[in-house]
């Protein structure tokens, strides 16, 4: 890990949040939330894709363990009302659940 890429890490890793899905409901809507499977580092992806690397972001969408939140996630959200970190890479918002 080079020094710029530490700092990036650090800085998104400074900007995550605990968030509830209310809050986010709205980002859903507009198609601007990333689900991150519990099997990767939510900060991990987020700099692969504040750093444009394409070939990870595609890999990890053709596994289905990044993908767009569906209706599905969605309303299981809206119902469960767990705890959400997120961190966002413009004009996206990876999300991730927080076990409790």
């Amino acid at each position: 890990m080079t020094d710029q890429t530490s700092t990036l890490y650090a800085k998104l890793l400074g900007e995550t949040a605990i968030i509830e899905w209310s809050a986010l409901e709205r980002f859903w809507a507009k198609g601007d939330l990333i689900w991150v499977d519990h099997s990767l580092d939510l900060i991990a992806v987020a700099q692969a894709m504040a750093e444009n690397r394409r070939d990870d972001v595609a890999r990890w969408r053709d596994q289905g363990i990044v993908a767009a939140v569906t209706a599905e996630q969605a309303l299981d959200l809206q119902t469960r009302d767990p705890r959400i970190w997120a961190v966002v890479v413009s004009p996206f918002i990876l999300i991730q659940v927080k076990d409790a």
